[in-house]
């Protein structure tokens, strides 16, 4: 999430209450977790395992529980007891949750022959592209983007919050909820089908790239970034962070796993299970999904174990 202006380091250390290591004349131009932070970005990190690889990313300003550290040059650290809790004071801060008694919002832009029909519901500073057919019972969160010629059939949700928790078992509440601050943006000629849902990212974008296609009933989790021309059929679920390269076809109910990648225009067959990276140009089946054709040859094998079995018993 990048802020309005830049914020004073100083400002931010008294907001989440932080001992400033280092200069306080610095900016902060907005705040994303490790894998999507750039230069200017807030960053925090609350276990050790994480330490050098926070202090050493992308981020500016980095806040810490710990001090006994060797901190590199550069960077503004913001020493606190809870940088998740900083985290979510800043989210909160700058992106609060706003009530509503409106179906649309006043901020909203909706561009030339666009069709919204009754009963959609959509949020605050949504922006609509033009040639577009809204179905009835959509839900399009808050800071959404659309390009044009897009379709969303009924019921789809877009831009609900991320599945994103803390999790510490010390605590008597174990899964603490991530503020998401993120947005969905939807390219040009997407298709999404009757009751989808798709999450914005926690801090950064979920993206669907131009003409893609999905069916009904598929799932995109936070921060998930889908190229260009895909095709998903229904009941897809891909989880956060993943990324699907251009061209790429999930037939029904395949289940894709977190943070990996499929390479452009590989084909995963109906009912797979994808827990790792997978290469593109091949086609795939099964769970762990693995090129189909190797696929195949296993199930033809395990059909033959009774026949196989029989033989080995009159040796």
């Amino acid at each position: 999430m990048k802020f309005a202006k830049p914020v004073k380091a100083t400002w931010l250390a008294e907001l989440i209450n932080a001992e400033i290591l280092g200069s306080g004349e610095s900016e902060a131009f907005g705040i994303n977790e490790i894998h999507t932070v750039l230069p200017g970005d807030i960053c925090f990190v609350d276990h050790p395992k994480y330490y050098s690889t926070c202090l050493n990313s992308a981020a500016t300003h980095i806040i810490i529980n710990s001090k006994d550290q060797e901190f590199p040059a550069g960077k503004t650290i913001y020493y606190c007891q809870d940088p998740f809790e900083a985290y979510q004071k800043i989210v909160a801060h700058f992106r609060p949750f706003e009530a509503t008694n409106v179906m649309i919002h006043s901020s909203v832009q909706v561009g030339k022959d666009t069709v919204i029909m009754p009963n959609v519901f959509i949020g605050k500073d949504v922006c609509i592209g033009n040639n577009c057919i809204i179905y009835p019972g959509v839900c399009i969160h808050d800071y959404t983007r659309i390009g044009n010629h897009v379709t969303i059939q009924s019921n789809a949700v877009i831009g609900s919050d991320a599945f994103y928790f803390n999790t510490k078992k010390d605590q008597s509440m174990w899964y603490k909820r991530m503020h998401s601050c993120g947005d969905v943006i939807i390219e040009d000629h997407v298709e999404i089908g009757a009751g989808c849902t798709i999450a914005r990212g926690v801090t950064a974008s979920t993206i669907i790239g131009s003409g893609t296609k999905m069916d009904n009933l598929v799932h995109l989790g936070h921060d998930v970034v889908i190229g260009k021309n895909c095709l998903f059929a229904g009941q897809v679920g891909i989880a956060g962070a993943t990324v699907i390269e251009d061209g790429v076809t999930l037939w029904g109910q395949v289940g894709v796993s977190k943070t990996l990648t499929i390479g452009a225009n590989a084909m995963v067959l109906a009912k797979s299970g994808v827990p790792s990276s997978l290469e593109g140009n091949k086609t795939y089946f099964g769970t762990p999904a693995i090129e189909a054709s190797i696929k195949r040859r296993e199930l033809v094998w395990i059909k033959r174990i009774p026949e196989i079995w029989e033989k080995i018993k009159k040796i």
